[in-house]
């Protein structure tokens, strides 16, 4: 784990009246960064009075792009819900920032305005450099102003760059990333950790990051290791196998987003031989038969249960009838057993976990859960998801204090419930240290 929460230890608080699971309405000291002591009237006079809210692990974001979440502030959104249409899609590009600067664009699909490439982008903004990213994070498409600018007018005739994130990087202008904003907002919402998700992480970002408040699991630099799948240059099973008995013992993440890439993983899996904390990111499609599969395997699935309804109306168009009733699986795994955890894959997600939670209740097609699961989605520990972290004696304090009682907040499910957020013990919200905060 990364992340300056490790200069928090040392901390010595005492939250009296708070609400803890199995133990209802109690005191909690925290010292030196964990929880010591819960009990009814523990001697010392009170830091925070907690007035019979309920006091949570802090929630993680189990799959999060950090870096491209701070640069969605210096973008200009372009998504279906961000525009309306061709010309919609224009005026936002050519009355982003100031004449002849970069335009920086991002959450475009085609549902907005057709297929992009060069000459679609040179005939809504033929004089200013524009980059648009794809709301799958997965394609960059450059104006020719942009592709001249940056060196690659003899290259990419069409403008598209699939993957090319890391080429990009060094040939278009850096952006001023605003990470300590990121922290102090994750930290409203009651987020106290992150699992930086990002498949080949840049050099430095450990160090990058670690101005956040928050605790960091860095993927590729901390365990586990990514693995990004495309249908189009998918791996054979056996040489994806060989792949990961190469990563063993670290366990993998393993980006799936089609029925092939599912299938191909699980058996891989199976040659390679699973270990603890391997895991399936997205699950986009996880047809039923594999549904036991998963289980066998002891695999994590931490997936986006907020896509279906964020995207309902892409995605009855874009996805093929066959995987429709196989989208984004959540109670059906966890009644089968298998193990579950969920991420905001933020900026191409909403990064409010609540938002996740509520979309996550609201599902359809027997996939919704029950408000309580819904939480605990964002209650697991950063190197094993789906196993829960429990307000208990001797667990760091990393906490979530809320308003009002546990089932208040579960009937609501809004980051309104939030009071304060504390890392090690130190409160990383504003305003959240004094007894009567």
């Amino acid at each position: 784990m990364h992340g300056s929460a490790r200069r928090h230890a040392g901390a010595a608080v005492l939250i009296r009246d708070v609400e803890v699971e199995g133990r209802g309405r109690v005191d909690v000291r925290v010292v030196d960064g964990r929880i010591a002591a819960i009990g009814a009237r523990l001697a010392g006079p009170a830091d925070v009075d907690g007035r019979g809210g309920a006091l949570l692990p802090g929630l993680h974001d189990h799959h999060v792009h950090l870096t491209a979440l701070a640069a969605e502030a210096a973008s200009v959104r372009v998504g279906p819900s961000d525009v309306a249409g061709r010309d919609g899609f224009a005026a936002a590009l050519r009355g982003a920032g100031a004449p002849g600067e970069w335009v920086r664009a991002v959450g475009y699909h085609e549902s907005v305005a057709g297929e992009l490439d060069r000459r679609a982008l040179d005939a809504l903004v033929p004089d200013r450099p524009v980059r648009v990213q794809h709301r799958s994070g997965a394609m960059w498409f450059l104006n020719s102003a942009a592709l001249r600018a940056a060196g690659l007018d003899g290259d990419h005739a069409d403008g598209r760059f699939w993957r090319e994130d890391a080429r990009l990087r060094h040939v278009v202008p850096p952006l001023r990333l605003d990470l300590a904003r990121v922290g102090r907002r994750a930290a409203r919402l009651g987020l106290t950790g992150f699992t930086n998700a990002d498949p080949h992480p840049a050099d430095g970002l450990a160090q990058t990051l670690a101005v956040l408040p928050q605790r960091l699991l860095v993927m590729g630099v901390d365990r586990p290791v990514k693995l990004m799948l495309d249908d189009l240059t998918l791996p054979t099973p056996a040489d994806l196998a060989a792949t990961m008995t190469g990563i063993r013992p670290r366990p993998v993440a393993v980006h799936c987003v089609t029925r092939v890439q599912l299938l191909v993983t699980l058996l891989a899996l199976d040659d390679a031989g699973p270990v603890d904390g391997d895991r399936i990111e997205h699950g986009s499609v996880i047809p039923a038969e594999t549904v036991p599969w998963l289980r066998r395997l002891g695999v994590t699935v931490v997936t986006q249960p907020h896509f279906p309804v964020e995207r309902g109306q892409s995605y009855a168009t874009d996805v093929h009838p066959d995987d429709r009733p196989h989208l984004y699986r959540c109670r059906s795994l966890a009644e089968a057993g298998v193990p579950v955890a969920a991420g905001t894959d933020a900026p191409y997600g909403t990064h409010d976990p609540w938002a996740v939670m509520r979309a996550a209740v609201a599902r359809g097609n027997g996939e919704g859960l029950t408000p309580q699961a819904a939480l605990r989605l964002f209650l697991g520990r950063p190197e094993r998801p789906s196993t829960p972290r429990k307000v208990t004696v001797g667990a760091p304090a990393d906490l979530c204090l809320l308003r009002v009682p546990l089932r208040e907040a579960l009937d609501a499910l809004t980051a309104d419930a939030v009071r304060a957020v504390y890392v090690g013990g130190r409160p990383i919200t504003e305003g959240a240290t004094g007894a009567q905060t």
